[in-house]
């Protein structure tokens, strides 16, 4: 998979994803197998860059790899200038976000709302490709609507004006996550354009990766929800398209050291009180399968110290290694929380 000059060492791709796909994570992601990945989307508003959360959001400290940051907005100088930032900020490709379904983007006339405009499309294109030197790629959905599913105009439109690899999610806007992902539209894509195309939407399996690559003839996927509390998908995926193989799911031990970790560094990260509050929702996605009637789930989310958490996370994880069989955990959760 390349991208510009960049050759990635595979073609999975961490989705960029608000509120997740924070530093800490990335690394995680980027450890256990992903190509690339990608930061979370930034507003091309600069009025809001200097808070904190857009600061953290810049921050790739330490990161490994090719730095790929998003942006999101509406008008063309404005995402202009924010490329312009980002770039000097040590972005080495800008990702144009026209596929988020989110609400309070879409009222903005950003994200996927942009798709019921093709010439606004075309300007901001046009502006962001011109404003940078690196290469910039752009994702997207299959369309506004299921009436109205436009992505291979919209295609068309990136190829033209210098856009250098095309992420497509299978659902149209309207669709927000609802139902199935549906790849015709990706193929559809594919065979019309000569750039990169990326498929993305409900990659959630070694098995579903292949068959997604194989029947829309993408260049590589971009993997978002698939891979929330479940970063090994980017190795399993790679092993399985390399050997024909399922790679074995993660020990238990390996799951809680991944975990520890992940936490320990959010921690860091954001610093106790925000990090703990973030670490809850990881936990929950790490522990779905484990702790499927929530109960120990419920009682960690009341942890507000960082110390206490750790020990929470250890202790469950000890007692799940030794009785795979709970009845009860209720007893996990250290009673100083």
């Amino acid at each position: 998979m390349q991208i510009g000059p960049y050759a990635l060492e595979n073609n999975l791709i961490l989705a960029p994803m608000a509120g997740v796909t924070d530093r800490p994570f990335r690394q995680l992601c980027k450890r256990l197998g992903a190509g690339l990945v990608v930061s979370e989307m930034l507003s091309s508003n600069p009025r809001v860059w200097n808070s904190d959360k857009s600061k953290q959001r810049m921050d790739h400290e330490g990161e490994e790899g090719v730095r790929s940051v998003q942006i999101a907005g509406s008008d063309p100088e404005l995402m202009a200038q924010a490329a312009q930032f980002n770039v000097s900020n040590g972005a080495q490709i800008v990702d144009i976000n026209m596929g988020c379904p989110a609400k309070k983007v879409n009222k903005k006339l950003a994200g996927s709302a942009l798709l019921q405009d093709p010439p606004l499309v075309e300007k901001i294109i046009q502006a962001v490709v011109k404003a940078v030197d690196v290469p910039v790629t752009l994702k997207i959905r299959t369309g506004w609507n299921v009436e109205n599913r436009n992505g291979l105009l919209i295609a068309k439109i990136a190829q033209d004006n210098g856009i250098q690899s095309l992420a497509v999610h299978g659902r149209t806007k309207a669709c927000m996550y609802k139902g199935d992902a549906e790849y015709d539209t990706i193929k559809a894509i594919k065979q019309a354009v000569s750039i990169p195309v990326v498929a993305n939407g409900d990659i959630t399996s070694a098995l579903k990766a292949k068959h997604v690559l194989e029947y829309t003839g993408a260049d590589a996927l971009m993997i978002g929800r698939g891979a929330q509390g479940h970063p090994w998908i980017f190795r399993e995926i790679l092993h399985y398209l390399q050997t024909g193989q399922v790679l074995a799911a993660p020990s238990i031990e390996e799951v809680s050291s991944v975990l520890l970790e992940h936490v320990a560094n959010v921690h860091q990260f954001y610093g106790e009180f925000t990090g703990c509050r973030i670490a809850r929702k990881h936990v929950g996605w790490y522990l779905a399968e484990h702790d499927q009637q929530r109960l120990f789930r419920a009682k960690f989310n009341a942890i507000e110290d960082a110390r206490q958490q750790l020990d929470a996370l250890t202790m469950y994880f000890d007692k799940l290694a030794g009785e795979p069989a709970l009845s009860s955990v209720s007893e996990l959760v250290s009673p100083a929380a």
